[in-house]
């Protein structure tokens, strides 16, 4: 294909690019992307990738648009609110850019029609919000061979991970087993309304770097962000052997009812409210105390932390799981409670007893327990 006059003024600003050029906007035309969720990170990320001429775009979500989705969702409007989601962003993504193509996907994604709808793209984007979605649209890309960049937000954080196919790690690899509780929605949990703006952003980055082949995606790293603190981290994260879709004896090879049931694990993870953790602590001493697990950076860790906590932090946490399995009672902490969510749900898939995380992380316990804390 070549690129009319019209693109070339639309697209000027990456003509100019000399990493992108005519052959980079030529490449970000053929390509097919979908967006699986069109909220909070879909917005955004649906919007940058309409505007960078991604010639064919599939918006898939079944939800209509409601008054509380426009703190943060900003494809849409008040004149959207009782409109089917996927229809609605496809219109506002063609008045944007009536030069691509647009293709609505007004249904729920399940393991029956998985394969089918993602088979006809070449990158798909994880914009969902529900934690069995997130894995099964990672299995899927997984078996068809497809590229994955993947995001999730939680209060005021965020984190991304880009899957690749034979290039590095794949979701289950970064978060192998998830307990059903274990990541609450933004109803339950409320969001930040700029944060899926940020996160769909990056998303949105990494999707137009893969198709165009320049720079470094985001491979084997999870990229965090503190919006609070206005601070990005990077985490590195490798591929498992014993992964159940990408390892070297995968048990998840077909996207039936049974594999994406193994996407939730039943066994949940116990929470613990900064005030039941300070009488877990109060009232047991010497060889019956819980261990304290602080999972944070060593950085973050040395700013402060709780009397008698050790410090594993999340990527190294895997191979000291071994020296928990006779305790009585692990106890995860973090800075907000993400990470010592997965850290507890690493523990259980590991046959770890006993397991809880502080809920709300260091933070809620500064806020509620000990305001002389200095969390970083």
């Amino acid at each position: 294909m070549s690129l009319t006059e019209e693109e070339r003024q639309r697209y000027s600003r990456h003509l100019v690019l000399k990493e992108i050029g005519t052959q980079g906007q030529e490449r970000l035309g053929r390509a097919r992307v979908l967006i699986v969720g069109v909220g909070g990170l879909g917005s955004p990320a649906a919007l940058y990738l309409a505007a960078a001429g991604v010639g064919t775009l599939g918006v898939l979500d079944c939800d209509q648009v409601e008054l509380s989705n426009l703190q943060r969702q900003v494809l849409f409007d008040s004149a959207s609110v009782g409109t089917h989601k996927a229809v609605a962003a496809r219109d506002r993504l063609l008045a944007l850019n009536p030069s691509i193509r647009v293709i609505a996907h007004d249904e729920e994604l399940n393991a029956v029609n998985a394969r089918k709808l993602l088979g006809d793209y070449e990158v798909i984007v994880d914009g969902s919000d529900r934690l069995a979605t997130r894995y099964l649209v990672n299995d899927t890309c997984v078996l068809l061979g497809k590229s994955l960049v993947s995001a999730a937000i939680y209060r005021f954080e965020g984190q991304a991970l880009t899957y690749v196919p034979g290039r590095g790690p794949c979701y289950r690899c970064a978060f192998p087993q998830p307990a059903a509780d274990a990541a609450p929605s933004c109803a339950e949990a409320g969001v930040l309304g700029v944060l899926p703006g940020v996160l769909g952003a990056i998303q949105a980055t990494e999707v137009l770097k893969l198709i165009t082949g320049i720079g470094e995606p985001l491979i084997g790293r999870l990229l965090t962000y503190d919006a609070l603190e206005m601070r990005f981290r990077d985490l590195k994260v490798s591929a498992r052997r014993d992964c159940p879709v990408c390892g070297t004896d995968p048990s998840i090879t077909e996207l039936t009812s049974a594999a994406a049931a193994k996407s939730v694990d039943a066994a949940s993870i116990k929470r613990l409210a900064p005030g039941e953790l300070r009488a877990l602590l109060g009232h047991r001493t010497g060889a019956a105390m819980p261990s304290l697990v602080d999972v944070r950076e060593p950085a973050e860790f040395a700013a402060g932390h709780l009397q008698g906590a050790m410090n594993i932090p999340l990527n190294t946490l895997p191979a000291r799981l071994p020296e928990f399995l006779g305790a009585d009672t692990v106890v995860f902490v973090c800075r907000s409670g993400i990470r010592s969510a997965r850290a507890a749900e690493l523990a259980i898939r590991a046959g770890v007893p006993g397991v809880a995380h502080l809920e709300g992380g260091l933070l809620a316990w500064a806020a509620r327990c000990d305001p002389k804390l200095e969390v970083a």
